[in-house]
């Protein structure tokens, strides 16, 4: 519930932050009759992420006869790759993102063809939906994570999300963007560690990787299958029997990815004549 709860959360909310830029310079410019647009885009957004995860549904069960346990290795390891992606190309473009959006709507408003902004409702919208199926189907592969923890854990990111949206675009500003985002650029990293972990020992128990002995076991202090380490099992990749390529892989990943993510210095510059005083951008 945990891991599901951070990916909508963070996915949800960078989805509403597009919608209330979008939603905010229509009323700068007097234009609110076009809201219906916005809408429009972002309804077709979300009903088309939702086509994609019935897609990814129906199209994986053919998959299942190659051997449940490998197929799922794969999915850990494909979403692994693409939140590891995706926080890198945040951590890349966000500071432009807001400065690349308003010009796409000043480009829709001087042509009068307004109607455009609901296609930048629509494609964010989508973006963002669709990278939160394929990031749940690789969290819906480890067994610790269930279909109705996993569930209830999406729902209450996507409300969060909404809510924290709604009061920012109201003139509850006290949310600071750059910390949100880098706290949840800090979960999604340990999400993704214990993603691969997990694959990780998905792969040693097929025997594509030599078995180990467990390097420890607390077991009787912390069971996988109790609530609190199902929970902390899906969040950060809690094991109570952990073996040595996991426990590895676990710390090999968070040194690789989080470089990636925050060593790094190629973040695109924001340009000064974009820079205004109340920009909401990550």
């Amino acid at each position: 519930m945990g891991a599901t709860f951070v990916v909508t959360l963070r996915e949800a909310f960078e989805a509403a932050l597009l919608l209330g830029i979008v939603y905010s310079y229509l009323d700068r410019v007097a234009a609110r009759a076009q809201y219906h647009w916005v809408t429009l885009g972002g309804a077709l957004g979300l009903v088309a992420s939702v086509a994609v995860g019935v897609a990814v549904t129906f199209l994986s069960g053919p998959l299942i006869e190659l051997g449940p346990d490998l197929v799922a290795a794969g999915v850990m390891f494909l979403a692994v790759v693409l939140i590891t992606w995706h926080g890198w190309w945040m951590r890349q473009h966000a500071r432009a993102l807001k400065g690349d959006l308003q010009r796409r709507l000043d480009d829709a408003r001087a042509t009068q063809r307004l109607w455009i902004v609901g296609l930048v409702a629509f494609t964010g919208v989508f973006r963002e939906g669709a990278e939160t199926v394929l990031f749940l189907w690789g969290l819906m592969s480890q067994a610790n994570v269930t279909g109705w923890s996993g569930m209830s854990g999406g729902v209450l990111g996507v409300a969060t999300a909404a809510a924290l949206g709604w009061a920012i675009f109201r003139g509850g500003r006290q949310l600071s963007l750059p910390r949100f985002f880098a706290i949840t650029s800090v979960l999604l990293l340990v999400v993704a560690a214990g993603l691969f972990s997990s694959g990780i020992g998905r792969l040693i128990g097929l025997g594509y990787l030599p078995a180990s002995d467990p390097l420890w076991d607390t077991t009787a202090l912390l069971h996988d299958d109790s609530l609190v380490g199902g929970f902390l099992a899906g969040l950060v990749g809690y094991r109570a029997r952990p073996t040595a390529p996991e426990v590895i892989g676990y710390a090999a990943y968070l040194v690789a990815a989080g470089w990636l993510f925050f060593g790094s210095r190629g973040a695109t510059p924001v340009p000064r004549a974009a820079r205004s005083q109340g920009d909401v951008r990550p």
